[in-house]
């Protein structure tokens, strides 16, 4: 028997599954991952993030922007509002009244899934909703001071295949 995780669909219609050319479990070729967020208040967000232990390089950091580092390969650029709107034609969406993006990282338990986000309620940021436990993985969530939605999970390798 498999142990791979299933993911159910949850609307009411059953769409067909998508077709997948290109299968894996590691990229064919990897990519360092850079995610752009506009935030209202540079050292206010660098303060947040610090408090959930999350680090930044200062290379990449000035009075307007600062690299947070989340992964081997992956970053989050904090940008202030008026230096992120010069990377895009479209006007600045308001994270506080709508969602566009959830960010996800992965922790190494589910102590730790709770310890991150009871320091990000701590350090003033909100609930997005309980705990959710699938068995083979457990994930909460919360509000950044800006507003931006972040999950926090946690998942058992051995119900990884790879």
């Amino acid at each position: 028997m498999s142990k791979t995780p299933e993911f159910h669909h949850t609307s009411g219609s059953q769409a067909p599954a998508p077709t997948i050319r290109n299968a894996g479990t590691r990229p064919a070729t990897p990519h360092k991952l850079f995610v752009n967020i506009p935030v209202s208040d540079l050292q206010r967000s660098i303060d947040f993030f610090e408090a959930l232990g999350f680090s930044f390089n200062t290379q990449f950091t000035d009075a307007t922007a600062t690299c947070m580092l989340v992964g081997e390969d992956a970053y989050f650029m904090l940008l202030v509002r008026d230096r992120f709107t010069g990377f895009s034609k479209r006007p600045l969406g308001d994270a506080k009244k709508e969602t566009s993006a959830l960010f996800s990282f992965s922790v190494n338990s589910r102590a730790e899934v709770d310890g991150i986000v009871n320091k990000a309620i701590a350090a003033g940021g909100s609930h997005v909703a309980d705990p959710q436990d699938h068995g083979f993985m457990y994930g909460w969530s919360f509000y950044d001071l800006d507003g931006h939605h972040w999950e926090v999970f946690w998942m058992d390798p051995g119900a990884i295949q790879g």
